[in-house]
């Protein structure tokens, strides 16, 4: 960095501070060298030059005028270069400069000001020559870091070598990549992934009570906001290296950062090929213990499944939180459980090995649904528990009860964890079904039913599920409608006719309400 005392280090100058007192201002950064002999330059002088003057100027204006545009416009200090008709600094200037806290630099006679340009942009290539050289050299090491594996973590120990900035890399999806200099609480995780998803995002954001922390942004090959690599300290606190540094550190963490979403993109698609093929049967249940062991998971023993959520059910996209797999995998890592993690749409099933009976099974469902709760910032994560499967081959029955479980204590209040045995009800037998069975009995029933709403513009469908939701009472049905209850009868009597079902039979009414929930509104 170009300062005062750097030049005045500089023997050839003879350069001279009259003004010791200012010691600190001395170390403050030169942009560039600034000659004048204009009675008022603040026009033309930009903050933090060193304006340099042989006091052509006195004849029209006092030298404490003179100062006082030099201050007023910020400039780092003031060289007087001595001449035959000023062989000494005037007083009044000195004592100006000291007034306005404005280093003064006495240059000798005979030394021209372009010497003083020389020297300024001699050490200005110095220290450019010196920060690519520094920049290359980080460079090498963050390249040599990321072939070696050293991953996100590997990236931050670089920099560690010329700082000891506190630095953590989370990805949107909350994530804690790695850190250094600071133990991130999940508050501080939180709010970071959350300045990631304004738009814009933040240069600066608060994270937790910590104070405010400069965010580089980590993007991907498309220009997406994969993650940001934060400094815990604000901006006003870094130089302009570790400004440099940080921002080179973040384009090396998004070829990083690129690779872990493509390998954690894999993953999903195998993890989501493994739970098809369970579902397929037990045809393939020598590819399901081939797939199994590759995930650590020995397939002749006793397994155990759970399938997990978060419980919403006011917004079915949230059944699978981002991130929470991963916390879901350190949880059951947590409890000594080498296990299968994959994401489906709905919710994350986990099977491993279980040498325990039911009731121990249970019990660790519980511990964890709050653990995974309290780690994923969730207010509720229930557990679906699977009965235990005799190895591989066996895993499709408990897969399904879980899942079924689980969506019933999602739409629940009261228990977070539960087996089949604790709620069976209809929907645990129309998970047993493949979907090609359930869609063909929903198609029987309503499908006369919709093709005559189509064609005569009706809307016996919607009568009869808000007839079927109100229990089969009429005049609460018909007031809801806001129909005549002459009218409903003669809606529900066109049903019974077109499909054949009698709201009246316990039967039929059992057939039409369970294919309406095969069949969501929509």
């Amino acid at each position: 960095m170009l300062t005062i005392r750097r030049l005045v280090a500089e023997p050839s100058l003879g350069l001279r501070v009259l003004t010791p007192e200012l010691g600190d201002s001395l170390e403050n950064e030169i942009v560039w060298l600034h000659t004048t002999e204009l009675p008022d330059p603040s026009r033309y002088v930009r903050s933090n030059e060193l304006v340099l003057t042989n006091g052509l100027w006195q004849p029209q204006v006092s030298a404490e005028r003179f100062v006082d545009a030099v201050a007023g416009a910020r400039a780092a200090g003031l060289v007087f270069g001595l001449t035959a008709q000023t062989p000494s600094i005037p007083p009044s200037l000195a004592e100006s400069c000291r007034t306005r806290g404005l280093p003064l630099i006495e240059l000798c006679i005979g030394v021209p000001f372009a010497a003083v340009t020389e020297a300024a942009a001699h050490l200005r290539n110095e220290d450019l020559q010196a920060e690519l050289t520094a920049t290359v050299h980080r460079s090498n090491a963050l390249a040599a870091s990321l072939s070696r594996g050293g991953g996100a973590a590997g990236v931050l120990t670089v920099l560690r070598r010329d700082s000891d900035l506190p630095l953590m890399v989370v990805d949107r999806a909350g994530r804690c990549l790695a850190s250094i200099e600071c133990q991130p609480t999940d508050t501080q995780v939180r709010d970071a992934a959350a300045a990631l998803h304004r738009t814009p995002p933040p240069l600066e954001v608060v994270l937790d009570d910590s104070g405010p922390a400069v965010l580089y942004l980590v993007q991907g090959v498309l220009g997406d906001i994969n993650a940001g690599l934060f400094c815990l300290r604000p901006a006003a606190d870094l130089t302009a290296t570790d400004k440099e540094a940080l921002a080179q550190a973040a384009r090396f963490l998004s070829v990083e950062v690129t690779k872990q979403q493509a390998l954690h993109a894999i993953e999903a698609r195998f993890a989501g090929e493994l739970l098809e093929m369970i579902l397929s049967g037990p045809g393939r249940s020598a590819e399901v213990a081939h797939r199994l062991r590759s995930y650590g998971v020995p397939a002749d023993r006793t397994l155990a499944v759970f399938a997990f959520a978060a419980a919403d059910p006011a917004d079915q996209d949230t059944a699978v939180p981002d991130g929470i797999i991963d916390v879901i995998a350190a949880v059951l890592s947590a409890h000594g459980i080498s296990a299968f993690t994959g994401a489906a749409s709905r919710d994350v099933v986990a099977i491993f090995p279980w040498e325990l009976g039911t009731d121990e099974l249970t019990h660790v469902a519980r511990d964890m649904s709050a653990e995974v709760a309290r780690r994923a910032n969730q207010a509720r994560i229930i557990i679906g528990v699977g009965d235990l499967a005799a190895g591989a081959g066996a895993l499709r029955e408990p897969l399904v009860r879980a899942r079924e479980v689980c969506q019933v204590l999602r739409v629940t209040e009261g228990k977070d964890t539960a087996t089949f045995a604790d709620i069976a009800t209809f929907r645990m037998l129309f998970g047993l079904l493949d979907d090609q069975v359930r869609r063909r009995f929903a198609q029987q029933v309503l499908s006369v039913i919709r093709e005559h709403d189509l064609r005569a513009n009706t809307e016996l469908e919607q009568t009869l599920r808000v007839f079927l939701a109100n229990d089969g009472r009429w005049a609460v049905t018909a007031a809801e409608l806001h129909l005549h209850v002459n009218t409903l009868r003669n809606r529900i009597a066109r049903i019974t006719e077109l499909t054949g079902r009698d709201v009246n039979r316990l039967e039929s009414k059992i057939d039409l309400f369970l294919a309406l929930y095969l069949v969501p509104d929509e």
